[in-house]
């Protein structure tokens, strides 16, 4: 037998394991699953007396414990603390107040305070948190800060890694860690694998690892070792062909996307038109698709996709028509509009395009128009419409996606959202003059404004 001392180091921090072994019981088991379950030798027959003992490494992997048919094997196992990130850092002044770290907090730990001094915010129990990043991951306004022992862009950095070669796939770290998201197991060889991004670096799996699969690394390495796992386990899933040929390089082709919408603005720049104008682009899509994927790619497998690509807004004033009046500054939901008489009106960056102002302009001074994509059968367009009025669409909210984090509520500009009693989201269609802000903000994609007319 390999001796346990050579085979195995003590863990990183001090673990006292006291057991109890019921003899009477174990008497009863002629097959001793146990002595084999051990991924280190730490449980043994004594020669002497014929009894199970276990010896001074054992770190209570529990492993023995689980394998006993007659459960004659009980353990007490006490961990010093382990080493965690400091407890994440929320600025008050970024926070909104929206709730998403509240209901991300698997562990209760966030609740929202007002203390008179400040605006509402969210605040951390230190003594329930477990560092475990999740609330810095799903904050949509970046208010929380975390990450501060070892910083996940300081270059040279650590990160915990698991050596798939010594792993026994017992799944203790799955059990233990406290980070959602950071252990997958992979699909391929059901051996679990670590994600940096998510991972918390509290060193629990690594001090519950009964085979000491999981040690620290360089951040390089474990990105590189996540990435192959995850590629593989990504490709292993793509059965049909066709299948593979849809997961494209989505960056590419929003790139794509937005080189054929400039092209195809600026010719409409160029002509004369009242209301809208549209340019069929399948052709020059598939010529800057196979540039920018190098593959031959039919367009018409993806006009939904296409046809999802967000408005391109633009609104402008015409001096020459502009006399000041004043009314559209009267009609504005979020006082983007300043006047300054006799000279022309001015419209600041925080206009939403709701129409208002161009429907009430006696002198037509203000131009706001939409450019977008759209498909027709198997045909793709882009085009270009011209507003005259208040915007109009259809509110739509998925029920399965919206945690009733509020934060479209707090940003609405004419109240139009609001949080039940229950906590669903309440729409007014009287109100809401579709201006998509909430669409646009909402961290889980919930939110959809379609059938503009």
């Amino acid at each position: 037998m390999i001796d346990s001392f050579t085979k195995t180091p003590r863990p990183l921090r001090h673990v006292d394991v006291d057991y109890v072994v019921d003899q009477t019981k174990c008497a009863e088991c002629s097959d001793k699953p146990c002595l084999e379950s051990c991924p280190i030798d730490a449980i043994y027959m004594d020669e002497t007396d014929g009894l199970i003992k276990l010896k001074s490494t054992c770190f209570g992997c529990v492993l023995c414990r689980n394998a006993c048919p007659f459960d004659a094997i009980s353990l007490d196992v006490k961990m010093d603390p382990p080493l965690k990130e400091n407890v994440p850092n929320i600025n008050t002044k970024l926070c909104k107040a929206c709730g998403a770290c509240v209901q991300a907090c698997k562990n209760g730990s966030i609740h929202i305070v007002a203390d008179g001094n400040n605006e509402p915010h969210s605040k951390i129990d230190k003594d329930t948190c477990v560092r475990c990043g999740f609330c810095f991951r799903v904050c949509p306004t970046d208010a929380i800060k975390y990450g501060e022992l070892l910083p996940k862009t300081v270059k040279g950095g650590k990160a915990i890694v698991v050596n798939q070669a010594k792993c026994i796939g017992c799944m203790t770290c799955t059990r233990v860690c406290p980070s959602m998201g950071a252990i997958n197991v992979g699909r391929t060889n059901k051996l679990p694998y670590i994600n940096p991004g998510y991972c918390a670096r509290c060193e629990e799996c690594m001090h519950s690892c009964p085979s000491t699969a999981i040690r620290y690394s360089s951040r390089k390495k474990a990105y590189k070792m996540y990435s192959e796992i995850k590629s593989y386990d990504i490709v292993s899933s793509i059965i049909d062909y066709d299948v593979k040929r849809l997961s494209l390089d989505l960056i590419s082709l929003n790139k794509v996307l937005e080189k054929v919408g400039k092209s195809i603005a600026l010719e409409f720049n160029d002509q004369n038109f009242e209301h809208f104008i549209e340019c069929k682009v399948n052709d020059m899509m598939e010529r800057e698709l196979k540039i920018s994927l190098d593959s031959s790619i039919e367009v018409d497998k993806f006009t939904k996709l296409f046809g999802s690509y967000l408005m391109d807004r633009n609104i402008e004033v015409y001096d020459k028509k502009c006399i000041a009046c004043g009314e559209c500054y009267n009609v504005c939901p979020v006082n983007a509009i300043e006047v300054n008489g006799p000279n022309p009106i001015t419209i600041n960056d925080n206009c939403v395009y709701c129409g208002k102002c161009v429907e009430v302009c006696q002198f037509d001074a203000i131009g706001a128009y939409d450019d977008y994509f759209y498909s027709k059968d198997s045909d793709l367009y882009y085009a270009r419409s011209y507003l005259y009025q208040q915007r109009l669409g259809d509110f739509s909210l998925s029920a399965d996606k919206c945690q009733a984090c509020a934060i479209c509520v707090k940003n609405c500009p004419v109240d139009a959202l609001s949080l039940t009693d229950d906590d669903t989201i309440d729409f007014d269609s009287e109100k809401c003059i579709y201006c998509r802000t909430c669409e646009d903000i909402c961290p889980l994609d919930a939110i959809r404004i379609v059938n503009f007319r």
